[in-house]
Parts: structure tokens; C-alpha cells; sequence
């Protein structure tokens, strides 16, 4: 399989600050590789790399085989980039943006308005086609900024946080796209703070923290390096939180843990018998739960034993210099 994005050794600083600190990545031909990291990790300073936008310091990258240092133009033909913020002309209407994308990219004026309707069509704008872009929504505006980086048709398609800010159905609208893009046969880096949006859409994630990749891998195998299954407990009266606590200390691996009314315990790979045990216990005394499971690790529990901060950090995220 070809490798679409190649970075080997990447280096970025500004002043004292080492932004990148010597990246390498690999994107194959028609997956999705999640970049993940907490504010000022260096994941915005990566793409704008991979897109020419900063010459690294030190370090080679490729992007459809072309070098990004030696044939930044060549580089920019054969990609689509849709950044955290939509970069669309408030006044010119969604047509028009488009229109005018596949003008500045060389299309003849009558390709270039076919391709926007049909692009308006896919992302599900063609009923406001005609209106002002300022008169959309958020994820309105998101959409037609992802059908801009798309007219000219790119093999490589980089999305910078595409649905920070995003409410709840338009990052599913902006997911639905993302697979209908990958299942096309495009290659994507997605960089984002959502772990949900990884899990779902990436075949490959890295974990990055202060420039340096610290993890690699499916979602599945980043999660078994935190350990197997846990069972949770969530009890209604409080004062019940010592005696569960107990139940669960004989089937636990490790210490267990007490967060107000909830009480975790990592457990063996026979989880569903300890479970059905603890849950006998619980029973034979009467005590009410709101909640009772058998959990597996999530990528916010990686990000979090690997980081140790919270994917969506307070961290000021790094600065174009």
C-alpha cells in the first residue's frame, strides 16, 4: 500500500519553544490517520508542514509523493485543507465560494459551476445555495468550507479540528461525510481534541505530547495498554459506598477506586463472572444502584494515562511565528 503522507524527523522551533520535536508519521493510501493531543502537543504545527504553510527546521515529509520543501506547489495541487475555522467568504453566497475555489484552481468557468452544484448537493447545501454564506450556520458554513478544499478533487485531504465547536449534529453530519470521503478512496489526517471522533473515523491514531509521538496504533490496541476490563458501580445511598467497595476488593487486579457514589475495580479477562459475582453480593444485601457494568478502556482513559492531562486541555495551542 503507498504511503500518501510521509513525515520522518520533523523539527519546529520558535525561540527556546521546540514546537516539534522530531515527528515521524505515515499515512497509507485510503485511511485515516487520527493525530491526537492536547492543546500546544504540535499537532497544528504538523499540518501546516504538510501543507506547506511553515517549512519545518529540520526533517523530510512527502505528501502524494511529492516533497514538501522541494515542490511546495506540486504539494498544494494535491491537497484539500479544511482548518478549525471555515475560511468562506461571508458575502458571496455558498455557490459563489465554491465557484470561485474551482476558478482560482484553473477550471473553466463552466466546470467550475458544475462542480460546486454538485459539491452543494453532496454536503446537503443545494437549498441554500443562493443565500449569503453569513446567513448560515455553524455547521452549515463547516461543510461548505470542507466542499471548498474538495473542488479540485485532492488525493490527500488534511482536516485541522474540523468540528471544534462544533453542536452535536453537525459533528455527526461532518462524520458522516468524513466516511462517505475515506470509503471513496481518500486519504485523510484528522488532528482532534474528540476521542470519540477518533475512535470512530480513524484506521490509525498517534498520540502526540510536546512534539514527539508517545503512542501509535488502532484504537483497540491503544486501549489494551491500559489494562482490561473494570467493573463500575454506581450505588444510590452513599453510605453504601464502603461495603461495595469491599465486594469489589475480592475480584479486583490493583487498587480499587472510590469517586463520590462510584466505586471501579479493574478486573480479570473473566470480567462478566467477577461482575455476576459482585452483583450477587450487592443483591443478597439489598443495596440500590443506579448504575451497574462491565467497562473497557476509552481513548479518553488513554489519552489520560499517557498525557496525563485531559484531551481537551487549557493549554494555549501553539502559534503560527
Amino acid at each position: 500500500m503507498t504511503d500518501m503522507i510521509r513525515a520522518t524527523g520533523l523539527v519546529k522551533r520558535y525561540g527556546d519553544v521546540e514546537a516539534l520535536a522530531g515527528l515521524d508519521l505515515t499515512v497509507p493510501e485510503g485511511t485515516v490517520l487520527g493525530l491526537l493531543g492536547p492543546n500546544g502537543a504540535g499537532k497544528t504545527t504538523a499540518v501546516r508542514i504538510l501543507t506547506t504553510l511553515l517549512a519545518p527546521d529540520e526533517g523530510t515529509a512527502t505528501v502524494a509523493g511529492v516533497d514538501v520543501r522541494a515542490d511546495p506547489d506540486g504539494v498544494r495541487r494535491r491537497i484539500g485543507l479544511s482548518g478549525q475555522y471555515a475560511a468562506v467568504d461571508e458575502y458571496l453566497t455558498g455557490y459563489e465560494n465554491l465557484e470561485m475555489v474551482g476558478r482560482l484552481y484553473g477550471m473553466r468557468a463552466k466546470d467550475a459551476g458544475a462542480r460546486a452544484r454538485e459539491l452543494l448537493e453532496r454536503f446537503g447545501l443545494s437549498d441554500a445555495a443562493d443565500r449569503p454564506s453569513k446567513t448560515y450556520s455553524g455547521g452549515m458554513r463547516r461543510r461548505l468550507d470542507l466542499a471548498g478544499a474538495l473542488v479540485a478533487q485532492p488525493p490527500v485531504i488534511v482536516l485541522d479540528e474540523p468540528t471544534t465547536g462544533l453542536d452535536p449534529r453537525s459533528r455527526q453530519q461532518m462524520w458522516d461525510v468524513i466516511s462517505d470521503l475515506v470509503a471513496s478512496g481518500a486519504t485523510v489526517l484528522l488532528t482532534t481534541q474528540y476521542l470519540e471522533e477518533a475512535d470512530l473515523l480513524a484506521d490509525n491514531i498517534i498520540v502526540i505530547d510536546r512534539g514527539r509521538a508517545i503512542a501509535e496504533g488502532t484504537a483497540d490496541q491503544l486501549k489494551s495498554q491500559v489494562g482490561g476490563e473494570r467493573i463500575e458501580v454506581v450505588v444510590d445511598d452513599p453510605a453504601h459506598v464502603a461495603k461495595v467497595e469491599g465486594f469489589l476488593s475480592e475480584v479486583a487486579l490493583g487498587e480499587v477506586t472510590v469517586r463520590e457514589r462510584t466505586v471501579t475495580a479493574g478486573v480479570s479477562g473473566t470480567g462478566a463472572d467477577d461482575l455476576m459475582r459482585v452483583l450477587e453480593h450487592i443483591t443478597g444485601e439489598g443495596i440500590d444502584v443506579l448504575d451497574i457494568g462491565l467497562r473497557r478502556p476509552t481513548l479518553d482513559d488513554v489519552f489520560l494515562t499517557l498525557t496525563g492531562r485531559e484531551a481537551e486541555d487549557d493549554t494555549t495551542e501553539e502559534v503560527s511565528r
